[in-house]
């Protein structure tokens, strides 16, 4: 009953427009007058003054007409960077940028599932429960949009987030915590050739840091990365500054803890041995979460997928979502897939059999 033309051409007048993260006014308006022209009443919050974005977290709510509790359906608006003139075109059973772009799948897939379903609701006039809808901004990078969520105005106590690769059977039962670490080295400027050795080399200091940590694939659960390293300065000055950002995830809290810790241990005996000082600042982005496969709204999800004959999967994450927020804020929500591949690179893809899976599963949960 999804209509597959219209599902694929929403897709790609949405992913034209740009709307990366702090930047997602013109998206946020799309949506909100689609949805309005269905007749359902939609709202924003002030969330994007809070985070310094210039578009904020949607909510529509539709009162049902059968019986039953309301379920939450969520995805982000946002986008990573290259994100902005995005020219998507289809190939076969995939949609792709031009390549020097993102594609914008991540998440506007798991958007525009989320409307195609009550448009076919709205046009076929079908039974369905109480649908909640939250659309947040500045997901990318620390899941922030869900974060000020105005959750007093939510009636829904079980959700499904559509923020995943794969098919909607594939469904996310473990996801990480993340730290993220914000710090300074700061050594001691001396002129290079005329007296170095008066010098502390702020980027002598954080190189041995980061050499002695352990990074990247920690263990089958943990992760670690230096994202940024930054030194600016004339080649004849020993430099005196140097900025790292990094994080760490791990589905084990008791494990990123640890791995949060051994990075600070780092950058402390690195400077304690040159002299150097550190400033620093650790944030909680997310925690981490695991789900039973035999938790009841998990058996919900499989059996609508099962009667679509969708092979169920349930896994683990190695990457935080808004479930992470919403699940800790009290709504059991699962997060499935809705077709994105290779996310965050110019070789991003859309596989759109998974995509149109992802529409009529959602459907299937709002009617079932």
């Amino acid at each position: 009953m999804i209509n597959k033309k219209r599902l694929l051409e929403t897709f790609m007048d949405y992913v034209k427009i740009s709307s990366e993260t702090k930047n997602e006014k013109d998206i946020c308006e799309r949506i909100i007058k689609d949805i309005d022209s269905l007749g359902f009443e939609v709202y924003i919050d002030n969330a994007g003054e809070k985070l310094n974005s210039n578009g904020n977290n949607i909510y529509c709510f539709i009162p049902g007409t059968l019986e039953g509790d309301p379920i939450l359906f969520s995805a982000h608006v946002d986008t990573v960077t290259p994100g902005n003139n995005i020219e998507p075109y289809i190939d076969d059973d995939y949609v792709y940028s031009k390549g020097n772009t993102i594609l914008g799948g991540d998440d506007k897939a798991g958007v525009v599932s989320i409307i195609e379903a009550i448009k076919t609701i709205k046009e076929n006039n079908l039974p369905h429960k109480p649908i909640e809808i939250v659309l947040t901004i500045c997901e990318e990078g620390g899941v922030n949009g869900s974060k000020h969520v105005d959750f007093s105005r939510l009636k829904s106590k079980k959700g499904i987030v559509l923020d995943s690769g794969g098919s909607p059977s594939d469904i996310i039962i473990e996801s990480p915590g993340q730290t993220r670490i914000t710090a300074q080295i700061i050594g001691k400027p001396a002129h290079a050739g005329g007296c170095p050795e008066d010098g502390i080399s702020s980027i002598i200091v954080a190189s041995e840091a980061i050499a002695n940590m352990k990074l990247l694939r920690v263990d089958y659960e943990t992760t670690a990365n230096i994202g940024t390293f930054k030194a600016i300065g004339p080649t004849n000055i020993v430099s005196p500054i140097v900025e790292i950002v990094g994080e760490a995830r791990s589905r084990s809290n008791s494990k990123l803890e640890a791995q949060t810790n051994h990075m600070i241990e780092c950058l402390q005996k690195s400077c304690d041995k040159y002299g150097a000082t550190l400033e620093y600042e650790i944030e909680e982005s997310y925690k981490s979460y695991s789900l039973s496969p035999d938790d009841e709204h998990i058996k919900m999800i499989s059996n609508v997928c099962k009667n679509l004959n969708l092979e169920i999967n349930m896994k683990p994450s190695g990457g935080g979502s808004d479930a992470n927020i919403y699940i800790h804020k009290g709504i059991q929500t699962v997060n499935i897939g809705c077709g994105m591949e290779l996310v965050h690179t110019t070789n991003e893809k859309l596989n759109i059999t998974d995509f149109y899976n992802a529409s009529k599963v959602v459907l299937g949960i709002m009617t079932i």
